[in-house]
Order: C-alpha cells, then sequence, then structure tokens
C-alpha cells in the first residue's frame, strides 16, 4: 500500500504531493487526513505531513520509495472532507496546500485531557461512623476530617479534599486500598461557555420572523443548494430566526456554525445561545487556550454540540454533518482573511455546506454589495425584516456640519447638539455609546515648522502618541519615545492631530466629571476576557459612557442606550478604496442602529465635515435601497465588484528593486495573455510595511475562472522563476 503525502512545509517548489510506502505495520493506522513522519530530501531527515490519498499501485519504481517511518500520535487527524475543502480554498485562493492545511485545522495537535476525579465513600454509614471514632481515638486528624466531610457529602471533588480540607493522596492511599472510600476518574472538557443561568424555551416570533425562519427551512428540507441572504433593519430580531432554524436542525440531528465578525461580539451571542441551547453550544476563537481549542475540537467531532460559535476559524469546526452555516453581519470585512490563503468566508462556507449538504445564511442590516447584488441576479434567496422585534421605531439621526461647528467658534470634539444630549442622557441616567474609528491618543504626528510626518521607521505609516508617553505602530507594534525634534528641520514643535480613543475619553471625562465612562479598543481588550469584562460591565449598568472604535457598533444590543455618537464620520470615507463609500454607511447605519432598540426615543448624531455626501444622507435617513442604487450605479460604471471580479495580486521583499523586477515579470504573464484589464504593477499608499516593500497588480475580469487560471499561471511562474527568490506573492480575490 501506498501514501500520498503533501510535506508540512510552507514553500511553493514543494506543493504536491510525494509518495510513499506504508509498512504492513503500520497499514492499520495510516489513513486519509493523519500526520506522519517521513524521510525527506537526499539527507532523509525527518518531516512531518499529511496523507491526502491511500492507493495500491506507484507510479514510479517500488524499490525507490521511501517508507513511512511512523504516525505522529499526539497530531490531530484531518477529517477528509476538511481535506478536500483545504485543496479548494488553494485552488480558489493561491497559497500552498500546506497553508490550506493550517487554515481548517483550527486544531494541529492533542493536549493533556483534562480528568474529573470524585472521592466517594465506599462503605455504609454504620461502618464508617465506626471507623470515625477509631480514627478519633488514634488521633488520625487528616482521616477523621475525611470521613467526617464524606458523612455529610457522599462524593466531594478530589482538589476539595486536596485544597479545601488539607488531605494528602499519602492520607488517601490507605483507605483506597481497604476500600473505605475510592477515586473514580472521568474525562472532563475544559468548556469557556459556562455560564450562569437556566436554559429557556426560545421567544415566540413575530409574523415577519416566523415567515423568515419558515421560508429558509422549507428550502433546507427540499435541499435547495441557495444561500440565503436576510436583510433586516437593526434590532429587528435576525438573531432570533438564527436560533430557531439551528434548533430545527438540531432536532434533526445536525449541527450548525454560526459566525461573528470578531470577538468582541462572542459575549452577548453565547449569552443568548446558552440560554436557549444550554451547554449544548460552545466558542471557538484565538483567544481561548491551547486546552479548550482541542477540547471543543472534540465536543464538536463527538456530537456534542448543537451550534458553535465564533469568528472565521470557526468555520472549520470538524462536524461530519451540517444543518447551517450563519454568517451575522455578513458584510464586515474581517470575514476575508489578511495572511495567505486570503480566502472569504462567504464562499468557503457556501462551498462546505455544499460539500455536507447544510445551507449557508447569510444576515445583515447593511449586505454588502456583493451579497445584495447576488440577490439582485437570483443568485442568493432574499428575505427580508422591516420593522424591529420590540415595536419601538428607528433612531432618530441628526447629521451636524463639524465646518459650521468650527466657524461658530467650537472646537471641541463634541459639537454643541451632541454635548446637550448627552448632558441629558446622563441627567436621565440612561446609557450613552460614542463611536470614533481610531485608537490611540492621536492619528498623524507632524511638524508644524516643515509639515514632516513622523513614520515608523519599519512601515509607510504614521505613529500614533499613547498615554504612556510613546509612539507606536498601529501594523507592526514598533515604540519609541514621543518625538521632540523634527528629524527633517530639527524644529521643537511637533504636534499630534486628530484624536483618538484615549483623547476623547480624557476630554470627555473633563466635560462630565460625574460620568462614569468605559473605553473599548483594541488597547482595553488585549487580555483573554478583555471583551467580555468590558460589555459586561455595560449591560449592568456600571457605567454610564461607552466610548470606542469599530467593535462597539457591530451587533450589541444594550436596551438602556438611548443616544449613539459618531464623532468622527469622515475617518473611513477618506480611505483611498473604492468600498469607502460602502463601508462609511455600514458603520454608521450600525452604529445608528444601537440607539432605542428597547424603547422608541433613540437618537444618533452624526458629525462630519461632508454632511451632503450620498453615504452620510442615505445612512442617517437609514435608506439602504437608495444607497445602494448610488453605489451599483459608480461600481457600473467604473468596472469595480461586485459588477466584475478583481484580483489583487502583491509582490513583498526587503529589495525594493526586486520587488519591482517581480512585479515586472508578473505584469509579463498577463501581457502574454493578451486581452486583459489590469491596473500596475505600481506602489500602493502604503509601500513599506514591517520592513518589506511591496508593488500590486490589479486584474478585472467578468469571469472568477479567468482570474483562478491567471493565478495559477502566476503560481507556476513564481515556482519555477529565480527572480522570485526571498520574494513573496499573495493573492487576493473580490
Amino acid at each position: 500500500m501506498y501514501a500520498d503525502v503533501i510535506i508540512d512545509i510552507s514553500h511553493e517548489k514543494l506543493d504536491h504531493v510525494f509518495t510513499y510506502h506504508i509498512p504492513e505495520k503500520l497499514e492499520c493506522a495510516v489513513a486519509p487526513g493523519v500526520c506522519v513522519k517521513i524521510p525527506f530530501g537526499r539527507g532523509d531527515t525527518g518531516r512531518t505531513g499529511y496523507v491526502t490519498e491511500i492507493r495500491e499501485t506507484c507510479d514510479y519504481d517500488p524499490a525507490k520509495v521511501k517508507d513511512i517511518l511512523g504516525v505522529i500520535k499526539s497530531a490531530v487527524p484531518a477529517e477528509s472532507h476538511l481535506m478536500a475543502l483545504a485543496y479548494w480554498i488553494k485552488k480558489n485562493f493561491g497559497g500552498t496546500m500546506h497553508q490550506a492545511l493550517r487554515t481548517v485545522l483550527p486544531v494541529k495537535v492533542k493536549t493533556e485531557e483534562k480528568v474529573k476525579r470524585t472521592v466517594y465513600l465506599n462503605v455504609d454509614r454504620e461502618t464508617a461512623m465506626d471507623l470515625l471514632a477509631l480514627y478519633n481515638r488514634k488521633h488520625y486528624r487528616a482521616r477523621v476530617r475525611l470521613i467526617a466531610a464524606l458523612l455529610e457529602e457522599p462524593s466531594i471533588p478530589y482538589e476539595v479534599i486536596l485544597q479545601k480540607l488539607n488531605i494528602t493522596a499519602q492520607t488517601m492511599r490507605p483507605l483506597i486500598e481497604d476500600g473505605t472510600i475510592k477515586v473514580v476518574s472521568e474525562k472532563a472538557y475544559r468548556n469557556p461557555t459556562i455560564l450562569a443561568g437556566e436554559k429557556q424555551e426560545g421567544v415566540t416570533l413575530n409574523a415577519e420572523q416566523q415567515a423568515v425562519a419558515d421560508g429558509i427551512f422549507a428550502s433546507f428540507l427540499e435541499g435547495d443548494p441557495k444561500p440565503a441572504l436576510i436583510k433586516g433593519v437593526t434590532g429587528s430580531g435576525k438573531t432570533e430566526v438564527y436560533m430557531e432554524i439551528i434548533a430545527r436542525a438540531a432536532a434533526m440531528g445536525k449541527p450548525s456554525i454560526m459566525l461573528i465578525p470578531e470577538i468582541a461580539l462572542t459575549y452577548q451571542t453565547v449569552m443568548r445561545f446558552y440560554k436557549r441551547f444550554g451547554d449544548r453550544v460552545s466558542i471557538l476563537h484565538s483567544r481561548l487556550s491551547k486546552g479548550e481549542r482541542y477540547d471543543q475540537y472534540l465536543r464538536a467531532k463527538n456530537g456534542e454540540i448543537d451550534v458553535m460559535i465564533g469568528p472565521r476559524s470557526a468555520l472549520f469546526t470538524p462536524f461530519t454533518e451540517l444543518g447551517f452555516i450563519i454568517i451575522d453581519e455578513e458584510h464586515e470585512t474581517t470575514y476575508k482573511s489578511e495572511t495567505v490563503p486570503k480566502y472569504d468566508a462567504i464562499p468557503t462556507a457556501i462551498e462546505r455546506c455544499r460539500m455536507l449538504g447544510g445551507m449557508t445564511v447569510l444576515g445583515s442590516a447593511t449586505p454588502s454589495l456583493p451579497s445584495y447584488y447576488h440577490a439582485m441576479q437570483g443568485d442568493y434567496t432574499l428575505y427580508t425584516l422591516q420593522n424591529r422585534a420590540t415595536g419601538a421605531s428607528m433612531a432618530k439621526v441628526s447629521v451636524v456640519s463639524m465646518a459650521q461647528e468650527m466657524q461658530a467658534g467650537n472646537r471641541s470634539v463634541l459639537s454643541r447638539e451632541l454635548h446637550d444630549k448627552i448632558a441629558l442622557r446622563l441627567e436621565r441616567r440612561e446609557q450613552v455609546m460614542l463611536f470614533m474609528n481610531r485608537r490611540g491618543i492621536a492619528g498623524v504626528i507632524s511638524c508644524r515648522s516643515c509639515g514632516e510626518v513622523i513614520k515608523c521607521p519599519h512601515c509607510d505609516i504614521s505613529m500614533s502618541q499613547h498615554n504612556d508617553g510613546r509612539m507606536h505602530c498601529h501594523y507592526c507594534g514598533h515604540t519609541e519615545v514621543m518625538a521632540t525634534q523634527c528629524p527633517v528641520c530639527g524644529s521643537t514643535k511637533i504636534g499630534a492631530f486628530k484624536a483618538g480613543t484615549q483623547k476623547i475619553e480624557l476630554l470627555v471625562q473633563k466635560e462630565f466629571p460625574k460620568a462614569r465612562i468605559l473605553r473599548m479598543d483594541f488597547d482595553t481588550t488585549r487580555g483573554k476576557d478583555g471583551h467580555a469584562k468590558i460589555l459586561s460591565a455595560f449591560a449592568n449598568q456600571d457605567a454610564d459612557i461607552l466610548l470606542g472604535t469599530q467593535m462597539i457598533v457591530k451587533g450589541h444590543d444594550f436596551p438602556n442606550v438611548t443616544l449613539v455618537g459618531v464623532l468622527a464620520a469622515d475617518m473611513s470615507l477618506n480611505v483611498p478604496d473604492y468600498t469607502a463609500a460602502e463601508r462609511t454607511f455600514a458603520l454608521l447605519t450600525q452604529a445608528a442602529g444601537r440607539a432605542g432598540r428597547a424603547r422608541s426615543d433613540g437618537e444618533a448624531v452624526i458629525q462630519t465635515y461632508h454632511p451632503d455626501h450620498y453615504a452620510v444622507v442615505t445612512a442617517a435617513a437609514q435608506d439602504y435601497e437608495a444607497f445602494y442604487a448610488e453605489e451599483i450605479g459608480y461600481r457600473k460604471s467604473l468596472q469595480f465588484p461586485p459588477v466584475v471580479h478583481l484580483l489583487t495580486v502583491y509582490v513583498f521583499g526587503t529589495d525594493r528593486s526586486r520587488v519591482e523586477k517581480g512585479a515586472l515579470k508578473l505584469a509579463g504573464v498577463l501581457e502574454a495573455i493578451g486581452g486583459l484589464r489590469y491596473i500596475g504593477p505600481a506602489a500602493p499608499n502604503m509601500e513599506k510595511i514591517k520592513d518589506n516593500y511591496q508593488n500590486v497588480l490589479y486584474i478585472k475580469d467578468a469571469k472568477y475562472d479567468t482570474l483562478v487560471d491567471i493565478k495559477d499561471r502566476m503560481e507556476a511562474v513564481v515556482r519555477l522563476e529565480r527572480t522570485f527568490d526571498n520574494l513573496t506573492v499573495t493573492f487576493g480575490f473580490e
């Protein structure tokens, strides 16, 4: 028997299978997905790899085929359908098979099992009382404490006996040997979702929600492979619809995956699902310990979970059957990986559902243009929720021109209108959310004499000032002492502009000294439970104002929030990206949607220097259709996604001239094919990141398969040409 093995080395030139002979003693242990140790190269260096296929014949001289050395027992075997999904990701998004396997295997190494031990009294009560009297006479104080405790409570956790009763294992040993007590060991999962509260029945859906749930589940039962898109206004109860269809699938023995855009949303989502599904719900994300991740992997594989919740990586939960993959807030860019392979979770979820007979459901108040475009084209089935589930009306939104505020002499980050509305909410003991799409104290540190911007020495981006008196790079993490002199002209007039979250926290606290303020950004949520602690405190009304970056406006539901302030709507508008207006519209609409979810007096204030921009105007009106009509017109005229597909090719390296040469070589591939629309190669806005220079190529085509073929041709050139030694080439699809 022979095995095809993909080597566990992330290198383009090794991105194909190698054939090995399976020794007779290993034939029962080697199977597709198993991790094996093999001799590799001229020196027969021991390497690891994954078995992709078992076959009886060999395409080479059997005498020259090497033997597999052994099976790596500490590795988690890959499910066969996840192996197939890894190949699909590699084919459609680039990268190596090894990189794709690392993506679909969120847990790669087994961890030591957690064992729960319990001590039981193993004799009848009368015998135990006699022993207690005997041990008292003999002054065996530790045994007396143990027997007395077990007479009161017949079973006690082993750790409690060691730690609370101060009884050693040595003391217990003779009692175990003579049968007085017994210790029972059982496997215990490290479960990060153990929460307080009783399991509750699902709420009764309103007519609108019921119609959507029934329609989606009917399509699922019919085996309709078409994804569903739920377009529901903020607060319309999309989560209740998700839970209803997940519960119906679970009743059929089919588990589901619930994707959320980022870890910040885990706490509230899990709380709601736990009340419905109890311990049949779990989470999987990067902040869990290795043991917790491994145990959730096992629980899923053993069929002990009905729903797995988590960000993008939870998509690869090792379920062997699937009900639904639900992608909440599907418009969020976090569903696209920024590391190789640069896969998109939405088409990947659709492919996984195709493999396992599941159904993909997308949900958002502000669907991405591609998703809504697919719905308009008939590729997705569109469902709408037009009313808030509580019956509350949508928040009243006002737009404030900061240019007019400046002309009126107001130089504060808070407009007069927003200031007054915050004061009113604090007086009424209601809560406020303030959204600022920037962390740190300042966005740009520059010289007021010559205009020189202080940039990170490793990245082509400005440094940000923080409260610790240092400048931080938000790309690579590099820090320096705050500059006191311009490196170009020598001036000491170094200034920081564009206030960030830390600065605004100080300013708001100064304006409202009695207000209790929580700040939520990357810096305050670094710890394992950073998100949950802040959100829990705000939900319990331990704070009056929650100030934060994008993570506070995504999907949270706080009934006592009646005012949302958007402090700098223009920041996302001014990004040089064709999706800037779409992202701004989504952010503003989602932000406004946090206010007044449980009552009808919610308000939102949008502060902007572009009050007449269509993204701002339509977001204030919360009119998605008007925004879509305007934006899709621009996309059609400029030929940008979703009207056409876009392949972005980046070439990275530490030598600028070699990067430029490599990019030109790939442009030559496009010229050789002919008839293609492409832009570049050229340096992007940030040419340098972490000491690496980059060049970029953009290729457009109406057919996705054409771009995949171009990617394949470029990958072949990268593998064969020495021009690309020490360079990295990545591909991204839209």
